[in-house]
């Protein structure tokens, strides 16, 4: 039951990232476009193509997981460290340490490919597959 709650709680604040990140690029979109048609010159075209460019290397892009058992006494590799970034290497490293009686799970932030929490080995692992 707790391992269900932890999965919950893990997957929404993902989705919750993933929402703010949405926001996000689309604020900076309505920003540049204000509305305007799209360009039907080469130069507007390209321009256009950049802009999407920069949009999509916002994106959470970068996807690494680990599973493990996070306690010797427990099989199955039910606890997981997940690392979500973009192309400049911002955005959240997820785990969820699942015990015989209990879930924890836990949210830290990417940026720049570096996190400044201390990670345990398995996060450490993720986030250097994460830059692959």
């Amino acid at each position: 039951m707790l391992a269900v709650l932890s999965l919950v709680v893990a997957i929404l604040a993902l989705i919750g990232v993933a929402l703010l990140w949405r926001e996000r690029a689309v604020q900076r979109n309505r920003a540049n476009s204000a509305g305007a048609p799209l360009p039907e010159d080469v130069l507007g075209l390209r321009q256009e193509v950049a802009a999407l460019r920069a949009e999509g290397a916002q994106a959470l892009r970068h996807l690494a997981m680990v599973r493990y058992d996070a306690f010797g006494d427990m099989g199955g590799h039910l606890s997981w460290s997940l690392a979500l970034a973009d192309d400049a290497g911002d955005g959240v490293l997820l785990t969820s340490i699942h015990g015989r009686n209990d879930a924890r799970s836990y949210a830290k932030t990417i940026s720049g490919w570096r996190c400044d929490v201390q990670l345990s080995p398995e996060e450490e692992q993720a986030l250097g597959q994460l830059r692959r």
